[in-house]
């Protein structure tokens, strides 16, 4: 076995750690968790890291387990909220939990056969037989309100101005039983997760100790930051998604791909496994030759073949030429329309009347007619001056024509001025 510990330092990938778990962990086969909370259809790259450390305890000779919160969803996580969400309904909370549980089943080894193969549990399981008066005389007199109290998450929120409604400030309870639970029943020694958690952890461990006789361990990395101080893994449009249909693996490679140079190599360290000599060398690599973007270049494409795969990976790329290429034809032609729209969302659309395009358009007056340019005057010079291209393609002459045999996909015209100003014209 690995020493766990040891490989997520370097990685900058601890923040509090209970004594003894880098000990326990090097003396014997443990199990850990981490909880997902089935808030939405899918996770984000916010959830790649906790994700990330099961991969890697695995990889250390370890037993992961996943916890979809299938009881505590219902309920809602006040750590680092300022108000109380919306609590979601069974049906919702079950679909969500199947799409999670299908995410989830791509980044760890399930295989029962082996001694550390992935598990996964939920605890509605074992929260749906449990009674309110069971639970509050077998759970709530382990624990006192002042060791509640004091806990940086209820603290913050019932000195601030919305308070606290009863139901989140048991959520800490609820996830201290979650631990114990699995201690209990699935011999599950260790609980992982991210700075914000760490005092509905030390709550699990404190309900071994009290109620069980018991020792559990954890630790906590910290909660991923930008260099910028802007929110990790929020864009203009919102979160960053796993799921394809939420975020293409164009957008999501385009994102890592995006980095400012300080964040890439954290990332590197924290959502891939390449190891510390190949991110030295990486790094060495870069030094001077940052506008090659030797870091953000590896950093997409370790992040998203290991979400999505090799295949989405090249396509990313292949899409990515598209349009900070000059060589791409031939590329434009063979994409599907999903692909083609996924390449050029955020490029501007027009329409424009396929009918009139059938018996054939003069290239000014359909550069003029879409608005692409001002005039028709302006639409000539710029053509005469070479810098006007239709599906990457640069037009020759002002006397060209555009018809319907240039249609991509029967009913998409890409239109180029100049370097980086792009138009996609829908046929209709």
């Amino acid at each position: 076995m690995k020493n766990l510990i040891e490989e997520l330092k370097w990685r900058g990938l601890i923040q509090d750690i209970m004594p003894g778990t880098e000990e326990q962990l090097n003396k014997e086969l443990t199990t850990g968790y981490v909880g997902f909370d089935p808030t939405a259809d899918s996770l984000h790259i916010g959830n790649l890291v906790p994700i990330m450390l099961l991969a890697f305890l695995q990889r250390c000779g370890h037993k992961p387990m996943a916890l979809i919160g299938g009881a505590t969803g219902m309920v809602g996580d006040p750590s680092g909220k300022s108000e109380e969400r919306n609590l979601l309904n069974e049906d919702v909370l079950q679909h969500n939990l199947g799409c999670v549980k299908k995410q989830l089943e791509k980044f760890l080894d399930f295989d029962a056969s082996k001694p550390n193969g992935a598990e996964m549990v939920n605890n509605y399981d074992w929260f749906k037989e449990f009674t309110f008066l069971d639970f509050i005389r077998d759970v709530g007199k382990h624990i006192s309100i002042n060791y509640m109290l004091a806990k940086d998450s209820v603290k913050k929120r019932v000195e601030g101005e919305t308070g606290m409604s009863f139901t989140e400030f048991t959520y800490q309870l609820v996830q201290g039983y979650d631990f114990y639970w699995l201690y209990k029943n699935r011999d599950c020694k260790l609980q992982m997760g991210g700075s914000d958690q760490w005092g509905n952890i030390v709550t699990g461990t404190e309900l071994i100790r009290r109620k069980g006789g018991g020792e559990a361990f954890a630790f906590t990395c910290p909660l991923m930051t930008k260099a910028d101080g802007g929110k990790f893994g929020k864009t203009e449009k919102g979160n960053v998604w796993l799921d394809a249909k939420k975020t293409s693996p164009y957008q999501f490679y385009q994102f890592w791909l995006n980095a400012a140079d300080e964040d890439a190599e954290r990332y590197l360290k924290t959502f891939t496994f390449l190891s510390k000599e190949e991110i030295e060398k990486l790094k060495e690599q870069h030094h001077g030759n940052e506008h090659l973007r030797i870091l953000q270049q590896k950093l997409a494409e370790e992040v998203t073949t290991f979400v999505h795969s090799k295949k989405e990976y090249d396509f990313a790329v292949q899409a990515s030429q598209i349009l900070f290429s000059n060589e791409t034809a031939e590329i434009l032609k063979q994409l599907n329309e999903e692909e083609l729209l996924q390449v050029m969302e955020g490029v501007p659309k027009v329409e424009f009347s396929k009918q009139s395009l059938a018996a054939g358009v003069d290239i000014v007056s359909f550069l003029s007619d879409t608005k692409i340019f001002a005039s028709k005057g302006e639409a000539k010079k710029m053509v005469q001056g070479g810098g006007v291209s239709i599906n990457k393609l640069r037009v020759e002459s002002p006397e060209s024509k555009v018809d319907n045999s240039q249609l991509l996909n029967e009913k998409y015209l890409l239109v180029q001025k100049g370097k980086k100003n792009y138009w996609l014209v829908k046929a209709g």
